[in-house]
């Protein structure tokens, strides 16, 4: 069963758990979210969680050599992560209000992301 998640690609996040910077970790490190995997509740997030990937030699069609050491960015899990308020510039939880807005004479119930520290909404 897919999870609801209420970050979604674009936002600025920031890692909230982990090892901290000193001891080599990303914790307090922000970034753009690349994509949201909700079936797995997991996040790629731009600079975080890289890792080293030893990709096998071969060749391509013009027969240039490919292979060696990669980094790239692994998925974190939602929850170690926090939306990051555009306000204050602080993590914060992310809360859902409704409005009701009219276009072309037809009134709409609409869902806004709304940060809980500032009540700023969220674009």
């Amino acid at each position: 069963m897919a999870a609801k998640t209420r970050i979604k690609k674009g936002d600025l996040v920031q890692v909230i758990t982990g090892k901290t910077q000193a001891r080599g970790g990303d914790r307090g490190k922000t970034g753009r979210v690349l994509e949201v995997y909700p079936e797995r509740g997991r996040v790629l997030v731009e600079g975080i969680n890289r890792v080293t990937k030893h990709v096998k030699a071969g060749q391509t069609a013009r027969g240039s050599r490919t292979g060696g050491i990669e980094t790239h960015e692994a998925p974190l899990h939602i929850s170690n992560v926090a939306l990051v308020d555009p306000k204050t510039k602080k993590p914060t939880r992310v809360g859902i209000r409704t409005e009701t807005v009219e276009r072309d004479g037809v009134q709409r119930t609409v869902r806004v992301r709304v940060a809980r520290r500032s009540g700023e909404d969220i674009a």
